[in-house]
């Protein structure tokens, strides 16, 4: 399997848009080791749109942007692998790319070949301009599936179809490790709040080699970059990060790691946060209760048989009690439970029946109950 667990990583795109170089990416991956994101367990880092031209070469080939990437391709993905990382980049299933540069619809087998040839390992693949009247979304991602099998170089597939023909429902079979659920994020709590909160239907299609996308992130951001719309309080980054986590959602970074502050740099290497993301059951968390419509509670079963719970506050300006009660876990209701605060990682004591935390506006509490 090339994604046992939700894979992690960094894409340019959230931060950079079209502002992509070579020297961004060599620089993101030595940051990689730097502040701890490659010890963490990331380890994709990735070009989106906007590396390329219009225009293919003599052979149908795609032509590299030698202003942004002067060295080549090949020599940058062997500077990204010497990190000890991998390597990633962007196409898209339609004749065009979304930026308006070659897409690979008619040149799969040619676009794989070279990925393969560049010693690439994850491609994302969009799908803007979809031929009119041709083959629409499963077909168009079988084509590039198959034709990354052909090559024999493992290649972790992203499909970004934006859910708009299900893909959760067929992906995997077309050879998708992973595939977008909803459409383009952006740096706002309205935004994150949307997408991230109305994920409760797909946990069934989730699972290792299989993984719900809804979208990449947005911490640390703060209203900068390609997505920003204004941005979010650190606490806003708390409950995006710890909800995509409990979703089993790859993490793929999208603000510049070369110049996180502490608290995102924090966030984003927390042991235990990454512990409910990267558990090996891969099951995908699911919401068992809701208060008001803005106070929620969520579980994730985990492979120890403990229970990771989120509780939620959605309210902007109402700190309260937000609840677990064992029922709605599938505890019994006697059953004695080790309660674990796991940002802070203190022990809580043994509950039995129901637990609760007060939790602040925009903000959550995430815990682990090891039933006893």
């Amino acid at each position: 399997m090339l994604a046992p667990t939700p894979p992690m990583g960094w894409n340019s795109w959230n931060t950079f848009g079209e502002h992509i170089h070579e020297d961004l990416v060599r620089e993101t991956a030595d940051a990689f080791l730097t502040t701890g994101l490659k010890d963490a367990g990331y380890d994709y880092v990735v070009i989106d749109d906007l590396w390329h031209l219009r225009e293919r070469d003599a052979q149908g080939r795609m032509i590299p942007d030698v202003v942004k990437f002067p060295g080549g391709i090949k020599a940058l993905a062997e500077y990204v692998h010497s990190n000890g990382l991998k390597f990633g980049m962007y196409s898209c299933a339609g004749v065009l790319t979304c930026g308006g540069r070659a897409g690979s619809y008619g040149y799969e087998e040619i676009d794989a070949e070279q990925f393969a040839a560049w010693d690439v390992d994850f491609l994302k693949y969009d799908y803007c301009y979809a031929p009119p009247g041709g083959p629409k979304g499963r077909e168009l991602y079988a084509r590039m599936g198959q034709a990354l099998r052909a090559t024999g170089r493992p290649i972790l597939f992203s499909a970004c179809e934006w859910g708009m023909n299900r893909p959760w429902e067929w992906a995997a079979s077309t050879g998708c490790q992973m595939w977008r659920t909803t459409g383009d994020i952006e740096d706002s709590w309205e935004s994150m709040e949307a997408i991230g909160f109305h994920q409760q239907n797909y946990w069934r299609y989730a699972g290792p080699d299989r993984w719900n996308d809804p979208d990449m992130l947005v911490v640390g951001m703060y209203g900068k970059g390609n997505v920003a719309r204004g941005g979010m309080t650190d606490n806003e980054y708390r409950v995006h990060f710890a909800l995509w986590c409990m979703l089993a959602s790859p993490l793929m970074i999208g603000c510049d790691v070369r110049n996180m502050n502490d608290f995102t740099q924090q966030l984003l290497t927390h042991r235990g946060l990454l512990a409910i993301s990267q558990d090996p059951l891969g099951r995908q968390g699911w919401r068992v209760g809701v208060d008001d419509n803005l106070f929620e509670t969520w579980m994730k079963p985990m492979e120890d048989g403990s229970i990771a719970v989120a509780l939620f506050n959605r309210t902007p300006n109402r700190t309260r009690a937000v609840h677990a009660p064992w029922e709605a876990l599938g505890l019994h209701d006697r059953r004695e439970c080790a309660v674990v605060d796991v940002m802070s990682g203190e022990n809580l004591g043994v509950h039995s029946r129901v637990f609760g935390v007060e939790v602040p506006p925009h903000d959550c509490s995430v815990l682990r109950l090891y039933p006893q």
